[in-house]
């Protein structure tokens, strides 16, 4: 019976193919998305620490907070908002209107972030940066629910896939345009010199969005493509109902529910560590290393790593499973952020030569961090693709989207915690912005010692040995990254 369901796992309907087309289409709204928040992540630190400088006390604590408020917002906003799009029935389809008004409304909005940042207005700062973070929130669940509506089961996985290699391409844009000497910003900066230069992301950003915008509303006929894979739809929910297997009451183990346990709370720590140099990493590359450009170069090396990880290491979870590649992947993270805090701390380290605007980090630490990123790259993936699946291993289609929750509540919860929690923790420490990667290296060995406790379902190891040597596409590979 259990080879009867193995090769059943496997079939894959004729009539089911992936419309490529419609997918890139969808596709640019992610780009759009991650585009954006590389910018508000990039470049808010380094606003509200120029206009809040020498004027409050415990300065990151402050920065931490309203940082992550944007992961409270995602954590009270999405859910409805994915409700709301699901009852929705216009001329334009379900999620097109709250993609097309959310946009537009991003575009009017965004810009007076920046603005606000030259008008030497906190208040206006904070005020536009809540805006938009409320309407980011209110489109992104439509948004990701519009692929699965136009999208087979069978081959979500593959769509989700090309989904984020556009997207991912959002983000290296901006990240690549920071590398730029003319963004350069080191602790010698004034408020004047970032006012002049955040400004430009800002708008070629939202220009940007224009674009995307007027695309997807003049290629994407919700309605349209909806009704040309309902077939296609049907076929993919009949496929998946033989396949999937229900447990007898739809209940975990006392074992499995230990070990899924073990798994949030370990996702949980390492999304603690990762997001904290996330939130500030451009503050530290400003003050502490001296070019605030390091910084995305740092995160472009990072996430261009990361796809080609997904990409050339995937099918090392074939052969050892999710545990031990999740574990690997662990100890990479903590090796470089280690390494990095180490740097950090040691008294006396000049990562620049020449002063001011003609400061330059060295070339030796050049290779150095940009070493790191690599590392970072190849860690994160590994982790990223593997924790999503295994944290759904212990669902059935029944419960699925109860999962999914748990995993992205513990995820958004970490990342609404920890830029307050290392805020404190530079603010009160004397190191201050050095204090951060190793707080960040900390916290991942924490997630580390905490997932290694986990023990591999029997059923997953069962099925890993019979499925030994698989290969997967690349698509379906991106398919799998948490978004």
């Amino acid at each position: 019976m259990e080879e009867i369901k193995e090769q059943n796992s496997t079939k894959k309907s004729p009539k089911l193919k992936l419309n490529t087309k419609n997918t890139l289409k969808i596709a640019f709204a992610f780009f759009g998305i991650l585009m954006l928040w590389q910018v508000y992540n990039t470049y808010c630190p380094i606003i509200l620490e120029a206009l809040l400088k020498n004027k409050v006390d415990h300065l990151h604590y402050i920065i931490g907070i309203i940082m992550a408020l944007d992961n409270v917002a995602a954590i009270l906003i999405m859910p409805i908002f994915g409700k709301l799009s699901d009852k929705t029935n216009t001329k334009w389809g379900k999620r097109m209107p709250y993609l097309i008004i959310g946009m537009l409304l991003t575009i009017i909005v965004f810009p007076f972030i920046a603005l606000m940042c030259m008008w030497n207005s906190l208040a206006g700062v904070i005020v536009f940066m809540m805006i938009f973070l409320v309407i980011m929130q209110s489109y992104r669940s439509p948004a990701v629910a519009l692929m699965p509506d136009v999208t087979p089961k069978p081959l979500r996985s593959k769509a989700n896939g090309l989904i984020n290699l556009v997207g991912y391409m959002g983000g290296v844009l901006i990240t690549v345009m920071g590398m730029l000497p003319f963004f350069k910003l080191n602790d010698e900066s004034t408020l004047a010199d970032v006012q002049s230069k955040v400004i430009w992301p800002f708008a070629i950003s939202t220009i940007i969005l224009v674009g995307v915008l007027l695309f997807l509303v003049i290629t994407i006929k919700e309605n349209k493509m909806v009704s040309e894979v309902q077939d296609s739809i049907d076929e993919g929910e009949k496929e998946i109902d033989l396949t999937e297997e229900i447990g007898e009451n739809n209940k975990l183990s006392k074992t499995d529910k230990r070990n899924f346990i073990i798994l949030l709370v370990a996702i949980f720590l390492w999304f603690m560590s990762f997001n904290s140099f996330e939130t500030f990493g451009s503050l530290y590359f400003k003050d502490v290393v001296g070019d605030s450009t390091m910084y995305s170069t740092m995160a472009t090396v990072l996430s261009v790593t990361s796809i080609l990880s997904f990409i050339f290491f995937s099918t090392i979870s074939n052969r050892i499973g999710r545990k031990w590649t999740i574990a690997i992947g662990l100890i990479s993270l903590i090796v470089a952020l280690a390494a990095i805090a180490i740097v950090s701390v040691i008294p006396g380290i000049n990562f620049v030569t020449g002063t001011g605007k003609e400061a330059r980090v060295t070339m030796g630490w050049k290779i150095f961090y940009i070493g790191m990123s690599a590392i970072l790259g190849v860690g994160w993936a590994l982790v990223n693709i593997n924790s999503f699946p295994m944290a759904v291993e212990y669902s059935n289609k029944y419960n699925l989207g109860k999962f999914t929750s748990y995993y992205y509540i513990s995820s958004m919860l970490a990342q609404s915690i920890t830029p307050i929690l290392v805020g404190l923790i530079m603010d009160f420490s004397d190191l201050g912005l050095r204090a951060l990667f190793v707080y960040a290296a900390i916290v991942m060995g924490l997630s580390f010692v905490t997932f290694i406790f986990i023990k591999e379902k029997l059923k997953v190891k069962e099925r890993l040995e019979k499925n030994k040597g698989e290969k997967k596409s690349a698509l379906e590979i991106l398919g799998e990254i948490d978004d």
